[in-house]
């Protein structure tokens, strides 16, 4: 692993150039594939003015030229032979990944990790596929890939447990930072960050408050850098919807994660957000949206509620075992800017307070949506905090 030098990137969309940017400008050799040589060469144009427009803003360690060539453009995965690192970024569908997997390794050496950029798909599966599973991991980056620092370190059941801490180094050197998760649905953020969504919409199907009231208190009150519905029309209304379906699907179909209609009929209306010009706000150039309700009184209530959810899955995911409480607090404000990590946040506002407030929300509503972690519990007799 200390020899990870010439990678392996296989599809050229958003992310799999990002990553393969990010890998030359680290100084190593790349090569890049995509079935479709389309957006194989939309990736090269664009990775070329990346890079340029980098340089000349003086932000490159290093010149354009000399990182451009550090990428190759491959037209048959056969060209991986002398990888050491392959990287998969490509469609999020179980089947198609298992295949691309099962060819990966028929051509790579028997020293070559084989690793996948999915955010929610499971390693363990992901990884059934090879004769020698115990290289496949999951290497998760986070979009823009060039400019996001976080990165997920995911070990499925088979995986070599030398290689998260090996891989971690890796992933250092490139200038990013890790974190380590186990193999569970959604791994870290897009487990955690659920609620940021979901008891958003919740709020504004039950008529509390409009799209732009709860996108202004999240932002001014709760200090998020972008409001929950302002996020998904940016991410893709498709995409979120998919990631939550996957979640909830994943978990047996527990409550916690059940995706909503609103989310359903924004997809099927074609309301994608920024791509589409349309979804929870309007990117007409003539349109107009409605301004919000700045009622701090409300805001308050919408921010104690959804940071109430987020800490409680915060909680949960320490309490088994997903990750430690600092790359918890790390992801959240790493890979998703959150202005604080929701550990070191519930210390902040009282173990107590935070028990209160989704036993209440509990008591209200009769869902086990909203059931607080045990460990909230557990904190609580004990008189504990996350961080001591």
């Amino acid at each position: 692993m200390n020899q990870v030098k010439k990678i392996g990137v296989i599809g050229a969309g958003a992310m799999g150039s990002g990553i393969a940017q990010v890998a030359a400008t680290a100084g190593n050799k790349v090569i890049l594939f995509d079935s479709n040589t389309e957006v194989q060469d939309q990736a090269q144009e664009l990775i070329s003015k990346m890079l340029n427009k980098l340089e000349d803003k003086g932000r490159l360690e290093g010149s354009a030229e000399e990182i451009t060539k550090r990428i190759t453009y491959a037209d048959d995965i056969a060209e991986f032979k002398s990888c050491d690192l392959i990287i998969e970024a490509i469609v999020e569908n179980l089947q198609i990944k298992k295949n691309v997997f099962e060819e990966i390794e028929s051509v790579v050496s028997d020293t070559c990790i084989i690793a996948s950029n999915t955010s929610s798909l499971s390693i363990a599966s992901i990884a059934a596929a090879c004769k020698n599973p115990q290289r496949v991991m999951g290497i998760h980056f986070f979009n823009p890939a060039p400019l996001m620092p976080l990165v997920e370190i995911i070990s499925a059941v088979q995986t070599d447990p030398q290689l998260t801490a090996n891989m971690k180094k890796t992933i250092e050197s490139w200038g990013k930072v890790p974190v380590s998760a186990q193999d569970t649905p959604g791994f870290i953020v897009n487990r955690i960050a659920r609620p940021f969504y979901g008891e958003a919409i919740r709020i504004l199907e039950e008529d509390l408050a409009n799209v732009p009231t709860i996108d202004w208190a999240m932002k001014e009150l709760g200090g998020f850098k972008m409001g929950p519905f302002e996020l998904m029309d940016f991410i893709g209304n498709d995409i979120n919807y998919e990631v939550t379906a996957t979640v909830f699907k994943e978990f047996f179909f527990d409550p916690r994660y059940k995706p909503s209609f609103t989310q359903k009929r924004m997809v099927e209306a074609n309301r994608l957000g920024r791509k589409t010009g349309i979804g929870y706000y309007n990117y007409g150039e003539d349109a107009t949206n409605l301004d919000p309700d700045r009622n701090d009184g409300l805001g308050e209530y919408i921010v104690n509620r959804i940071v109430a959810m987020l800490i409680n899955e915060a909680a949960d995911a320490l309490y088994l075992h997903v990750a430690t409480k600092e790359d918890i607090d790390l992801a959240m404000t790493k890979g998703v800017n959150y202005p604080k990590g929701l550990l070191a946040w519930a210390d902040e506002i009282g173990i107590e307070t935070c028990l209160n407030n989704l036993e209440e929300l509990q008591a209200e509503y009769g869902e086990d949506r909203y059931r607080p972690c045990p460990l909230l519990r557990k904190m609580v007799k004990k008189g504990s905090t996350f961080y001591e």
